[in-house]
């Protein structure tokens, strides 16, 4: 057994290594956007599904001696394609949806590799039954799933922290080439195998019967909905925090966690307990999603992951429970590489084409509650019946304290509409526990056997949390919406406000829950700087202060509406740097920023580092008097544009006397002193700068930081006057560099 233990825990930490690894590399090619994790994720998938087609049909067409000859020689031909490191022609800039280009990639760089790798799992495991006759290969799927979680936590916490990513890859290299020998060692033990006379039988052989078709529809199925609600909780964290390996580790690590502990033995995966978790983690969701963006990060972070592994837990608990015989083993690990292909699929390409906003969370929600309450009565589940009406009941003592959770953080408004929200909850979940109880008793002593007025609670809680998720994702909207779209890059939408008072009629950019600018419609005032670039803010204070009475050149990285260019004066330059081609069509209509502008306006499209480093390469430095950042995706911080080698390009475009700005607005992280070291490590002057305008409402409360080598900047009045003192126990922050930032210690 050793041989085939060794193989596809090594196969299957390899698998998950290279995962974060090959994001690592391409994400800033792509701008940073949590799209890239989403594609990359499919392409994982997908390929999971290919391998797992080929282990099955190989096993069942093939000869044991020639399925090792043929798998020896892909593992051999993998190792041309080695090292993984994705060549710098990739990163040619792609006009619109760049999905396919990502995907063309991963296939050009790791695509057989990752093929023959993820063939391992089930094929191993086919060979294991014909070496060891009579043998259970169930627990060596577990083994599989420890050694793809043991790469995932150990990538955040050492590989990333201790190795570049170049070095990174070099080991990877050298993983792949001891996994070969080990597969060479198992395929000899394969050749040696005498094959069993015609005339012997095993009780294995004994007439099964067919595996009915509702079976095969939940074997792809829950894993699909697993799925769905993987990828949607990453993307739903990335979009508001940041799109770094931890966030994507995190989910998928959970995800696996449940695949460790349902294959590995019956015993872990107790219906009961876990229904009754599943009713109240669906509470909880409820209740966050409710409160939005306010509720505390941490508790979002952890509320959704412990949400998502409670849901696969259930998905994969239920999936083990309706495991068919050894014997078929590659045909149902195929079903459920498909079901998770199809949920990668959903959520990385139907759902863009389809939706306009991010809902693919919600609708993941409902699918499972729906198969829950399917699962009671295909397999005629007292347990998962009883645990649904225990964890109804038991949501109405578990709500408070999440509401206590908050903390008294969110505002007098918004935790009555909270409490409304609860007393909601604990009257539905009461008359579900009420009706499951008398239901319970109705039949006859607690319900010993299965009877199916015991479902109806669970069908309960499905329309139910359909009817809240549904009213949340369509809930009405305060203003009239002129535009929205979403691509790879996000969701946007054009608000229309005041329309009936002329004065005052404004349209308002979102990029999800965060405002992207806005833009009086009367003549008089459509020219504001507004939202983050008020007078008083950090970067209008630099372009009134930096005096180019013969004209000024602006660097922008990110184009939002285009409101800085309300300060444009004839003869002034202002370039655009923007990777979302739907902004830029929203910029120049209904936003007029740019064409009323008296500046010479140019907007680049494309990743800002990427262009900013073509630039240099066609000898083209811009020699910027002011260079201000402010891509951010929503809340989500794009890593790779706030590293030592982004500000070292940065200040080769820049003049000796010129100023960065840096927007470092955010709600969950606090940038100052990573900037602050940043500046440090260049040798740069630093101000912070932080404003909050009361007297007009259109001008939001910013924190702006400003670097430069021109100390006499900084020393005027107008400027130091303003300048915050930092805080002198705050410990410096660790240097950001493309192949390390630690974003945990910087969490408010």
């Amino acid at each position: 057994m050793l041989p085939f233990a060794l193989s596809i825990f090594t196969g299957a930490f390899l698998l998950f290594q290279v995962q974060p690894l090959i994001g690592k590399f391409i994400l800033p090619w792509f701008g940073g956007s949590p799209g890239v994790w989403t594609t990359c994720l499919l392409f994982f998938q997908t390929l999971l599904l290919g391998g797992y087609a080929y282990a099955h049909f190989s096993s069942t067409y093939l000869k044991p001696r020639h399925q090792a000859v043929l798998h020896l020689a892909l593992l051999l031909l993998a190792l041309v394609f080695l090292p993984i490191t994705p060549a710098d022609s990739w990163k040619t800039q792609i006009a619109g949806e760049p999905t396919w280009h990502i995907l063309l990639l991963l296939v050009a760089t790791i695509g057989l590799p990752y093929f023959v790798l993820s063939a391992t799992g089930p094929l191993m495991q086919q060979w294991f039954g014909t070496t060891h006759p009579g043998a259970s290969p169930y627990r060596l799927y577990a083994l599989s799933n420890i050694g793809s979680l043991l790469a995932l936590l150990s990538y955040p916490i050492f590989f990333e922290v201790r190795f570049s990513r170049l070095e990174q890859a070099g080991l990877w290299s050298i993983g792949l080439s001891a996994f070969v020998l080990l597969c060479g060692w198992c395929a000899w033990r394969v050749w040696r195998q005498l094959p069993a006379p015609a005339t012997a039988r095993t009780a294995d052989d004994a007439p099964e019967a067919a595996t009915p078709w509702i079976h095969r529809l939940f074997w792809v199925a829950l894993p699909a909905i697993a799925s769905v609600l993987l990828l949607a909780t990453t993307n739903k964290l990335c979009q508001e925090v940041a799109v770094i390996p931890f966030l994507w580790v995190l989910p998928l690590a959970l995800y696996l966690l449940s695949f460790v502990l349902c294959f590995d033995h019956a015993r872990w995966y107790h219906r009961p307990t876990f229904a009754a978790l599943l009713v109240l983690s669906l509470a909880a969701v409820c209740l966050m999603l409710g409160a939005g963006t306010e509720a505390p990060m941490k508790l979002q972070i952890a509320g959704y992951n412990l949400a998502l592994f409670v849901a696969c837990m259930v998905c994969h608990g239920e999936l083990y429970q309706l495991k068919p015989p050894p014997r078929r083993l590659t045909g149902y690990f195929l079903f459920i590489s498909a079901g998770g292909a199809l949920g990668g699929l959903l959520v990385a390409i139907v759902a863009p084409a389809l939706l306009q906003e991010f809902h693919e969370f919600e609708i993941g929600l409902v699918a499972l509650a729906v198969a829950f309450a399917a699962l009671g009565f295909v397999r005629r589940s007292r347990a998962l019946a009883l645990g649904a009406i225990i964890g109804a009941l038991a949501a109405t003592f578990a709500i408070p304290g999440l509401l206590a959770s908050f903390d008294g953080g969110l505002g007098f408004w918004t935790e009555f509409v909270l409490f409304f929200q609860l007393q909601k909850w604990t009257v539905i979940f009461g008359i579900i526990g009420v009706l499951g109880c008398s239901f319970d008793f109705t039949i006859g002593r607690f319900a010993k056997e299965w009877r199916w007025p015991l479902g109806l609670p669970a069908i309960l809680l499905a329309g139910i949390l359909s009817h809240v998720l549904f009213q949340h994702a369509t809930r009405a909207e305060t203003a009239t919406v002129l535009a929205a779209s979403r691509n790879f890059y996000g969701t946007l939408k054009v608000y229309d406000h005041s329309v009936d008072e002329p004065d005052q009629h404004y349209r308002l950019l979102m990029h999800g829950a965060t405002t992207h600018g806005l833009q009086f419609t009367a003549p008089a005032r459509a020219m504001l700087p507004s939202t983050y670039y008020g007078p008083t803010s950090g970067v209008g204070l630099a372009v009134k202060h930096l005096d180019r009475p013969a004209g000024m050149k602006v660097g922008v990285v990110g184009l939002g509406t285009g409101t800085i260019a309300a300060y444009g004066r004839a003869g002034d330059t202002y370039r655009f740097y923007e990777i979302n081609p739907a902004v830029e069509r929203l910029a120049r209509a209904p936003f007029t920023y740019l064409a009323q502008t008296p500046a010479k306006v140019d907007v680049i499209m494309g990743d800002a580092r990427l262009e900013l480093e073509h630039e240099l390469d066609r000898q083209e430095p811009q020699n910027f008097d002011l260079l201000a950042l402010d891509a951010f995706s929503s809340d989500a911080i794009p890593v790779h544009l706030l590293t030592a080698e982004a500000l070292a390009l940065y200040l080769r475009h820049l003049k000796p006397d010129g100023v960065i700005a840096i927007h470092i607005s955010n709600r969950y992280l606090d940038l100052q002193p990573v900037v602050e070291r940043l500046a440090d490590h260049h040798g740069l002057a630093v101000a912070c700068i932080s404003d909050d305008p009361t007297d007009d409402w259109w001008q939001y409360s910013t924190t702006w930081m400003l670097l430069t080598k021109s100390l006499p900047f900084l020393a005027k009045s107008e400027i130091l006057g303003v300048t915050e003192a930092p805080p002198l126990d705050r410990r410096p922050a660790p240097l950001w560099t493309d192949d390390q930032a630690n974003l945990y210690s910087i969490l408010k």
